[in-house]
């Protein structure tokens, strides 16, 4: 059986340092911190007190009134991402056969703020009397963005969600690659969205000592491979990608970012939080992905790495690279973008794809930021190219992107500049 290539014709995102894709990168390339004081909730009795919100968004701005009821932040980011991501795509919704397009957009935790609204609320009342929204069900469930998407845009294509925690949107892209690859979709909205800046959320978190404590310096509190990580900062946003097969690309003359050639996936079976000490099954899943796309280890140009800033999950995605990649762990690139975004949770996978596939286009590895040069782990081999502080001018043919979750599900995406 021979499979299709499946290429990236659309880019769409909403991100706590833009909410496009234009915005969102060159604040990248600027090295924009998206930290601030929360302002979704009363934080005061919090022990963090800052994330990466996005800003400037007014939901009225894309959506009737009587539809926000409908809708929980994170479907709200999603389907602005998707709308920007199909724009860009130039597909031709009037012409193109709609049974044969589908939506994989995933999210780790789901509607959240609707969650604690809707319980807050009915446990505030005096009489427990269950007044409930009644579009609280379908406003919360994890593979409801996916649903709307399908439902605004008319695609009766495979429609569904995958939740693996962080790494959600990558399997969501990597599984929506093997759909058309197998033949079952011609094209394939994919991605991730999360909107977990939320009392409960910010609070099970930080309980679990996931989260940086720096309220002081929260600007550069996310400091990936520095020896002060003291924990991620949290996120919100949204990431889209259209996946379409070559020959229907081709065929409408769609403009083509990047081909996807390898996607990998594997469990640390190891812990239900903390990433395995030795990296085992980050390893597995680079190199499964690797050997799907077929290519030598010196092509690879560039990681963006899962670096979410916690002291064991660094030091084991370092540990994996050096395994996978021996001596060309010091030749290619390695970034941490969630220095400036913060961590989106289910949809960090995809909005870190839509960021290789731009590293690719623009032949730029953008930067990890907040990295001091007496700030350093003695367990960390700073021989090795983090791209500190500063974007570095390369180039840029393929890219590998990580994504780890709790569980212990990982995943690894390669994309590779296209080339007849």
């Amino acid at each position: 059986m021979s499979f299709k290539r499946v290429v990236v014709t659309g880019l769409g995102s909403v991100t706590p340092i833009g909410n496009t894709v234009a915005e969102m990168w060159q604040n990248l390339l600027a090295g924009v911190s998206g930290a601030g004081p929360i302002s979704h909730f009363d934080h005061s009795k919090h022990k963090v007190h800052f994330a990466c919100e996005v800003k400037n968004f007014n939901p009225a701005d894309h959506f009737e009134k009587k539809e926000i009821r409908k809708l929980d932040p994170s479907v709200q980011f999603a389907r602005i991402a998707a709308r920007e991501c199909i724009a860009d795509s130039g597909l031709d919704l009037n012409s193109v056969d709609k049974d044969r397009i589908g939506v994989l957009v995933s999210s780790g935790i789901g509607g959240l703020t609707t969650f604690e609204e809707e319980i807050g609320n009915f446990y505030a009342s005096e009489d427990k009397v269950p007044r409930f929204n009644p579009y609280f069900v379908p406003k919360m469930l994890g593979n409801i963005a996916a649903g709307n998407i399908s439902i605004e845009f008319g695609f009766r294509g495979p429609n569904f969600g995958i939740v693996s925690a962080c790494a959600s949107s990558a399997h969501a892209i990597g599984v929506a690659c093997d759909m058309i690859r197998l033949g079952k979709a011609n094209a394939m909205v994919a991605g991730g969205t999360e909107a977990a800046i939320t009392a409960g959320s910010m609070g099970g978190f930080s309980v679990m000592r996931a989260l940086s404590t720096n309220n002081d310096e929260y600007k550069t509190a996310s400091r990936a491979f520095s020896g002060s990580r003291d924990g991620f900062v949290m996120g919100e946003g949204s990431g889209c990608l259209l996946l379409e097969d070559l020959e229907h690309a081709k065929k409408r003359g769609a403009k083509i970012y990047a081909e996807i050639i390898g996607f990998g996936a594997s469990s640390d079976a190891y812990h239900l939080t903390a990433t395995h000490p030795t990296g085992d099954g980050a390893t597995l899943a680079m190199q499964n992905a690797i050997a799907e796309a077929n290519i030598k280890l010196s092509d690879v140009d560039y990681i963006n790495a899962h670096g979410t800033s916690t002291p064991l999950g660094d030091l084991s995605e370092i540990i994996a690279i050096q395994k996978v990649f021996g001596d060309h762990a010091y030749n290619l690139n390695i970034s941490s973008t969630k220095t400036m975004t913060g961590h989106l949770l289910g949809a960090a996978g995809a909005m870190e794809a839509v960021i290789c596939v731009k590293a690719i286009e623009n032949n730029v590895v953008p930067p990890t930021i907040n990295h001091r040069e007496d700030d350093v782990d003695p367990k960390i081999d700073y021989k090795m190219n983090f791209t500190f502080n500063t974007p570095q001018n390369r180039k840029v043919d393929v890219v590998l992107s990580n994504s780890f979750g709790f569980g212990g599900q990982n995943a690894c995406l390669v994309f590779k500049r296209y080339a007849e």
